[in-house]
């Protein structure tokens, strides 16, 4: 163990990938504040990400890097060379694929800390210290954020500070005044009713059930999130819906700090699991999730209570439909469309009536 008292100035946290890993991993930089007050933190992530960890008192630098740009050679050796110069006294790669170990193996940085993969030690030193993912989770932060917590845990002394597992997101202030719902008297329902992939997003026609079901048993407006590039999808999901009074187009935010800001003066959200749950959550709102069927329940549920958050899985309904085992998740992976067509809104709309009726009536 690593005691608070050893000097720890410059400390980098790697997480190149989607939105919500990134929110959900900057619990490394809050919890390593608290052992290190005096640290220097910075935060490597993908441009399009940034917006989750914005104005977050316990990162001093966000490190940004292209998705498609970093996948030349070229590149990624001018990257490593960079985090080589700025000398980390410790790295956490809780990304853990090759472009990242490959960062951590040159920067020559004195603590290197990385997961395992299927229990095994990589084949070159890329970490100093190679943590093993947890079997199981054992609270209800959900075991993705459990074992980023146990990166820091299985290094350092945490003994004198409180760990932390809550994601945070930071406004300012000009962003607690955001005022386009002002004019409305309803309450506002935010619909992710579309996922970041395809491969997490329901049948067009089950969402459109859905709204239909809210918007005429509750007196509500809802709002469509969407990524722009999605925007055809999202009109044509609305010409297909009924009670189009209900559903306010004109109101929509094309970036995640506007969609924090938006989200920040809604009720409640439902969508599929990914970043915009995970953003909701750390909003203090209420989130219905539907999960896709490849995904872990018991990784990606976080603070799941039955009330402020809950999900629905298909395994949960259909047990025997298919098992959690990784080759089996990986088939469905590819195209979910057969799984996702089994969990009907006639078994969602029950499970979305309880959440709805505790915070809208």
């Amino acid at each position: 163990m690593i005691s608070k008292g050893i000097d720890m100035k410059k400390i980098l946290v790697i997480q190149n990938k989607r939105i919500g890993d990134v929110l959900i991993a900057s619990v490394i930089a809050q919890n390593m504040k608290a052992i290190y007050p005096d640290s220097l933190i910075d935060y490597l992530v993908y441009d399009y990400t940034t917006g989750v960890i914005e104005n977050n008192p316990n990162i001093d630098n966000i490190l940004v890097i292209n998705d498609a740009e970093l996948k030349k050679f070229g590149n990624l050796t001018a990257l490593i060379a960079t985090i080589k110069k700025r000398k980390y006294d410790i790295i956490f790669d809780p990304y853990a694929k090759l472009q990242s170990r490959l960062i951590c193996l040159f920067s020559k940085a004195p603590m290197r800390i990385g997961f395992k993969k299927r229990d095994k030690n990589p084949p070159l030193p890329f970490y100093t210290h190679n943590i093993p993912f947890l079997d199981h989770k054992t609270k209800n932060c959900g075991k993705a954020i459990e074992d980023r917590i146990n990166m820091i845990s299985s290094v350092f002394d945490c003994s004198k500070v409180k760990i932390d597992y809550e994601p945070k997101i930071t406004l300012t202030a000009k962003e607690q005044q955001y005022d386009k719902l002002e004019h409305y008297d309803k309450p506002f329902v935010m619909l992710g009713i579309l996922g970041s992939t395809p491969q997490k997003s329901m049948p067009y026609e089950y969402i459109v059930e859905i709204v239909n079901h809210i918007t005429k048993t509750y007196d509500v407006n809802i709002l469509f999130n969407y990524a722009p590039h999605q925007k055809k999808d999202a009109l044509d999901i609305y010409e297909q819906c009924d009670n189009k009074e209900n559903i306010v187009l004109d109101i929509y935010e094309d970036s995640i700090r506007g969609f924090i800001t938006l989200m920040n003066k809604c009720t409640l959200l439902v969508g599929n699991e990914g970043g915009t749950i995970h953003i909701s959550k750390a909003l203090n709102k209420p989130t219905f999730t539907v999960f896709s069927p490849y995904v872990l329940k018991e990784h990606w549920a976080s603070f799941e209570d039955g009330k402020m958050h809950t999900s629905i899985h298909l395994l949960e309904e259909k047990p025997d439909l298919f098992s959690t085992d990784r080759d089996e998740r990986r088939k469905i992976e590819e195209d979910p469309s057969f799984m996702y067509k089994q969990l009907t809104p006639d078994l969602i709309l029950p499970k979305l009536d309880v959440f709805l009726e505790h915070h809208l009536k």
